[in-house]
């Protein structure tokens, strides 16, 4: 058995998927690792550490390719990459399959054995695994450090001789794990930190970090959450109800950090051009939903504007800005991951294991994940 990780080739991707302590563990136990010369390098994990901690040096991406039973990555492979892969190979990567669908069909056609680490099932045994949740707290860390720095005020409250300032008021639309790491770190920075979501089960964890949740209790009422934890999107009722509560507090804030994101759809809009225009000039958002279209109707991704005034950033891949830690905690969860997979130095595929059948993308040349065919359109396998 031998794992291969290949330089990431995807934009602005500066995370590898298996750091060296994740490595010298496999090396450890009888399991050899490929790395592509450098593949570490934009995570400052050099040559010599992977060595040290047991793994071959590859020249290129094409011996890692050619010679690895396991494909390990953090983002999707490219349509090159794809053609690199061969049948009966096994790959392990991000590959948010229910839109990905030129890259479900290219790795039906190379024969390969996808897992997609984002199709993992959200249960407690799967946490050590969970990339989404490691990889969001990062970003909701990092949007926060974002606003202050954009922000033309400082966070806490200060008393000095010239006088006493106020804090800094943040809003958090969104109280998943990036809005819960957002609102720890905004608190922690001395902000007055507030939050909303359509999920009335978060309310404890926010109160339980110092924020104030914003509700209606009609809306807390309706079931608002899917069995996997995320979000539902709204009717068109509910959504009307949540933007009149949004806008009164939006208003209000000197900063607001966006994290609302609806599985294998558009990310919803939140905040509309006349909320952004009633904020006071000098506000800031951080809008983490960039990728998928923006909370914000204003948001270009990957771009910061000055609209009228209100800074709107709209950072991509935010995790890789942070690309130690990052792929530290991404690392791990691909161990724990393998660490199912693989029995014996083998790979087994047991189809009785909830994580392994829900993550399982394609298998001998068919679609076998369910609702990867259903968006696709595609017949049952």
């Amino acid at each position: 058995m031998r794992i291969g990780v290949p330089t990431e080739t995807a934009l602005r991707e500066a995370r590898v998927a298996l750091a060296p302590p994740s490595v010298a563990r496999f090396t450890r136990a009888g399991i050899d690792v490929l790395v592509e010369s450098a593949a570490g390098e934009r995570a400052f994990f050099t040559n010599d550490a992977y060595s040290e901690a047991g793994a071959e040096i590859a020249p290129d991406a094409a011996s890692v390719y050619a010679n690895a039973d396991v494909i390990v990555k953090v983002a999707a492979p490219s349509a090159e990459e794809t053609e690199s892969l061969r049948d009966g190979q096994i790959l392990i990567a991000v590959l948010q399959p229910l839109t990905s669908h030129d890259l479900v069909r290219g790795l039906v056609g190379r024969g390969v054995t996808s897992f997609s680490l984002d199709a993992i099932p959200r249960i407690a045994r799967a946490q050590p695994m969970d990339v989404l949740s490691s990889q969001a707290s990062v970003a909701g860390y990092k949007a926060a450090v974002l606003a202050a720095d954009t922000l033309g005020k400082h966070l806490p409250m200060m008393t000095t001789a010239a006088g006493t300032m106020p804090p800094a008021r943040g809003l958090v639309l969104g109280a998943g794990v990036a809005g819960l790491q957002a609102i720890a770190t905004g608190r922690r920075l001395g902000a007055i930190m507030s939050a909303f979501d359509v999920r009335p089960a978060v309310k404890e964890q926010v109160e339980s970090l110092g924020a104030t949740f914003i509700q209606d209790e009609e809306l807390q009422r309706a079931q608002a959450e899917t069995a996997g934890g995320y979000a539902r999107e709204q009717t068109e009722e509910e959504r009307d109800r949540s933007q009149a509560l949004v806008r009164r507090h939006v208003g209000a804030s000197d900063f607001v950090i966006t994290t609302a994101l609806v599985p294998g759809r558009p990310a919803p809009k939140l905040i509309t051009r006349e909320m952004v225009e009633d904020m006071q000039p000098g506000s800031v958002i951080v809008d983490l939903a960039a990728e998928t279209g923006g909370n914000c109707e204003l948001t270009l991704p990957g771009e910061v504007i000055n609209y009228r005034g209100v800074i709107i950033n709209g950072p991509v891949n935010v995790p890789s800005s942070m690309p130690v830690h990052a792929s530290l905690m991404f690392s791990r969860n691909v161990q724990s991951f393998l660490d199912l997979l693989i029995k014996d130095g083998e790979a087994v595929i047991d189809m009785d294991d909830v994580i392994l059948r829900d993550s399982l993308i394609t298998q001998g040349g068919e679609i076998v994940h369910e609702a990867t065919r259903d968006a696709m359109g595609a017949p049952a396998a």
